[in-house]
């Protein structure tokens, strides 16, 4: 059965954790990038009342039943710089999915593949979940690369699938079927 409340979860170089105040630093940090606010639910403005506003919307998820929205935290530090969620919406039908992005700053340090390994190795132990999948713009090498390396298969391109920005995008869809017990 799926947790009521957020865990902290150990994965390594990383940990996912809930949100915290001092966390609105990393979100200031990623509002002018180019292309995490245009895909998440990240302010463009930075503004202290959009990034509270935002901070908060990461806790609410869970008791709205949209899932788990995690601080991706560098392990050594607690210092976030990143997220990762699992989104349940689709729960009923045995599928979950899973976004994530990673502060510019700290690219390029397997941060990504260490949070999705981790948080697909806690969802796949669920036995709700039958299916666990992500979807991933051609563009974003990094990002399909994490998916690779950590067991999802690149299942197909779907076209026009999703709105970033004011244009519909390809995505590649990623799948993982975790082996049952």
């Amino acid at each position: 059965m799926l947790p009521a409340t957020l865990p902290r979860l150990d994965g390594g170089p990383v940990v996912l954790r809930p949100f915290e105040e001092r966390d609105a630093a990393l979100v200031v940090s990623v509002a002018d990038d180019p292309h995490i606010p245009l895909i998440t639910t990240v302010p463009r403005s930075g503004a202290p009342d959009d990034v509270a506003a935002y901070l908060a919307l990461q806790h609410e998820r869970l008791s709205t039943g949209v899932g788990y929205s995690f601080a991706v935290a560098d392990a050594a530090t607690d210092e976030a710089i990143g997220q990762i969620g699992l989104w349940t919406r689709e729960l009923h039908a045995g599928r979950a999915s899973v976004g994530y992005w990673v502060a510019p700053a700290f690219r390029g340090r397997g941060h990504a593949t260490a949070a999705l390994r981790t948080l697909t190795g806690w969802a796949s132990s669920f036995d709700e979940i039958h299916r666990l999948q992500l979807f991933v713009e051609p563009w974003n090498t990094g990002s399909w690369r994490a998916a690779e390396a950590c067991g999802y298969q690149r299942e197909g391109l779907l076209r026009g699938w999703q709105r970033v920005g004011e244009e519909w995008k390809d995505m590649y869809v990623y799948g993982l079927v975790p082996p049952r017990r």
